[in-house]
């Protein structure tokens, strides 16, 4: 499989990257702003946006989509912090960034990657969580995800909101009759070299919380981006006791 999206970041990293990666939806073409997303710093004692998220981890971590690392590079230093990416060029990125444990792996397979009760929380940044497809996809995501963590783990996904308006302008949205759905097809290329095309469902809070029902899971809390940013949201959830 091509990995046009892991090569451009990594070779970003090494300073070997002499043509942008694009972020694709047909002829609609934008430049991925790979520094300011992959690369710069998290840290909790400056940003309250960081603070409030590292605030809901704790130990052992599975760091799921870990890109290149940012937040694992924080995390180890507290914990034990296992960090999953499907891409074989951002694992070998994240190695030599000095991520301690990263793996090449899927977040959608976590039975058969890990046991039971194996980690304390985890945290899923990225939007991944919409390559799940479906409400039915991510009740299964989530159900997955409660057995591979304790019966008090926490965890953190984000997802950009359906609901807000500002949405409707990400390159690949598409609209849904279904209130608090939509989804967004696009594709990377990098050096001539296209991703298989990524079709992701957006979820609002509250279907968030409607696919959480059943799970173990609930969502406790809400955090929505400033102003500029407000069509993106991270969820904190927490493992509930009589499910």
């Amino acid at each position: 499989m091509t990995d046009a999206f892991g090569r451009a970041i990594r070779d970003h990293f090494r300073g070997e990257r002499d043509e942008p990666l694009l972020h694709r939806d047909g002829e609609e073409t934008v430049e991925h702003p790979i520094e300011a997303f992959y690369f710069a710093d998290f840290d909790p004692s400056e940003d309250p946006a960081h603070e409030w998220l590292a605030s809901r981890l704790r130990g052992p971590l599975v760091d799921l989509g870990a890109g290149t690392g940012r937040h694992a590079l924080y995390f180890q230093e507290r914990f034990e912090t296992v960090a999953i990416e499907p891409s074989p060029a951002l694992v070998e990125t994240m190695r030599e960034r000095g991520v301690e444990d990263a793996r090449e792996g899927d977040m959608f397979a976590l039975r058969e990657a890990f046991p039971r009760d194996r980690f304390g929380s985890a945290l899923a940044n990225g939007t991944q969580v919409g390559l799940a497809g479906s409400m039915r996809g991510l009740t299964e995501f989530l159900g997955d995800l409660a057995y591979v963590t304790t019966p008090d783990a926490t965890a953190v996904v984000d997802c950009y909101d359906p609901t807000h308006p500002a949405t409707a302008d990400l390159v690949g949205y598409r609209d849904d009759p279904t209130p608090g759905l939509a989804h967004r097809v696009m594709f990377f290329e990098y050096e001539g070299e296209t991703n298989p095309i990524l079709q992701l469902r957006l979820f609002s809070p509250a279907r968030l919380r409607e696919a959480a029902v059943g799970t173990g899971w609930a969502v406790e809390e809400v955090a929505r981006g400033d102003d500029e940013n407000g069509y993106h949201y991270r969820a904190a959830l927490r493992k509930r006791g009589d499910e």
